[in-house]
């Protein structure tokens, strides 16, 4: 049985992390929340360095042992960090394209999509993709779902409860709330799934409604304010967390305005009205706030924050307002960029080094035969720009350190 921490850990190597241009102290941000970030969460602080020792009348600094995430790294290869990358979708009946993916050295990480039905089920895929390890370097698998409710909720049957659409998860008190997400996060652990891509913090304005097809159709938003949001969405968050599973807020910098789905059309996803101080950007501050260890940038286009590219391959909107100017230190994940629609025009191996140039960490594909096209681009663009290399490695360095606290280092404590 995995060993998985009792609580979320969002930092990452120092070195790694200054050679890509990521800033540290505590951060700021102009998004209308209240709540401000705490310092360890754009902390990039790696090993301590240990006390000055007096040697024959000379000051010698001690070298401190290297960290078990450093250790990793190190002795990766440039494949087996690009696998760290790359997360691969699985459907009911369909291992074998994850098995090839994983095997191969391609992938280090799996979500489950689709119909699953009954623990049973899911906890012999786990098994299975977990017996794969030896392809990743010892290190741990992540077994990620969409398991928000309502209509999102990818594991049902047998061992799995039915959990309300945000709407109605919204209706119940925080702490009754957070009692439920809980008992849906043991489920998933127990089953082995260690990451939810959930809670989903955009914001729906009443104007929009359901005419918002990626979020507001299907009951998938809190509320319709930033401030009815972030209450729900946190301790949704909260029990997550309780019950040993990591949480992602999403899909940022928000897709409750647009009227396009992403992952079926390239068309009625911009939104011209987000900017940097948009108060739509709270229920993320507030993500930011409490520690929620990953955020997943959408696919839509915010031609405020960068006229020339879509969020998950813009450097301005993760890295400047998302890391910096928000402080955000923890694993940043893409949305699909398998078979969405609004990245098709995109060929494949470009859609892993754009997103990885950006400032983001796994790229998400629902396509596992995708695999190795954007393991080789990812080797292959470290190779010739030793910028990229940095951009690569504070990536892996940040999901290095995330597994080691879940136990799931070959180091590990």
């Amino acid at each position: 049985m995995r060993h998985r921490a009792s609580a979320p850990v969002v930092t990452a190597l120092a070195t790694a992390l200054l050679a890509a241009g990521c800033t540290t102290g505590q951060p700021t941000t102009s998004a209308g929340s209240s709540s401000t970030s705490q310092s360890s969460q754009s902390s990039a602080s790696s090993t301590p360095s240990a006390a000055p020792t007096t040697t024959g009348g000379q000051t010698a600094q001690t070298i401190p042992a290297a960290s078990c995430v450093d250790t990793t790294l190190a002795s990766l290869s440039p494949q087996q960090k690009a696998a760290q990358l790359i997360m691969v979708a699985q459907q009911p009946n369909t291992g074998d394209a994850v098995t090839s993916a994983i095997s191969d050295g391609d992938a280090g990480a799996v979500i489950l999509l689709g119909k699953w039905q009954g623990n049973d089920a899911v906890s012999a895929a786990v098994k299975d993709i977990d017996a794969l390890s030896s392809a990743t370097a010892g290190i741990g698998i992540w077994v990620a779902t969409d398991q928000e409710g309502g209509q999102v909720q990818k594991l049902k049957g047998s061992g799995f409860s039915t959990m309300p659409s945000a709407l109605e998860q919204a209706a119940m008190s925080p702490d009754e709330l957070t009692a439920e997400a809980t008992t849906w996060a043991k489920e998933l652990a127990a089953a082995g799934v260690d990451v939810n891509l959930a809670p989903v913090a955009d914001v729906v304005p009443t104007s929009i409604g359901t005419a918002n097809a990626p979020i507001g159709q299907y009951d998938r938003q809190y509320g319709a304010t930033a401030a009815a949001v972030s209450p729900p969405m946190l301790a949704f968050a909260a029990g997550m967390t309780a019950g040993g599973v990591l949480p992602t807020a999403k899909h940022f910098p928000g897709i409750g305005r647009i009227t396009g789905n992403t992952d079926e059309t390239a068309v009625g996803i911009d939104d011209p009205a987000m900017t940097a101080s948009d108060p739509d950007l709270a229920p993320f501050a507030d993500a930011i706030a409490a520690q929620i260890p990953l955020v997943m940038i959408s696919s839509a286009r915010y031609p405020q924050l960068d006229p020339n590219a879509a969020a998950l391959f813009s450097e301005p909107i993760i890295t400047g307002l998302l890391r910096q100017q928000m402080g955000f230190g923890g694993i940043v994940i893409s949305d699909d960029v398998g078979s969405a629609a609004a990245v098709a025009d995109v060929p494949v191996p470009e859609r892993a080094t754009r997103f990885v140039a950006a400032g983001g960490d796994i790229v998400l594909t629902a396509e596992p035969s995708q695999a190795p096209q954007m393991n080789d681009a990812l080797v292959a663009a470290a190779s010739a720009d030793a910028a990229f290399a940095a951009k690569l490695d504070a990536a892996v360095g940040r999901v290095l350190t995330q597994k080691d606290a879940g136990g799931l280092l070959p180091c590990s404590g």
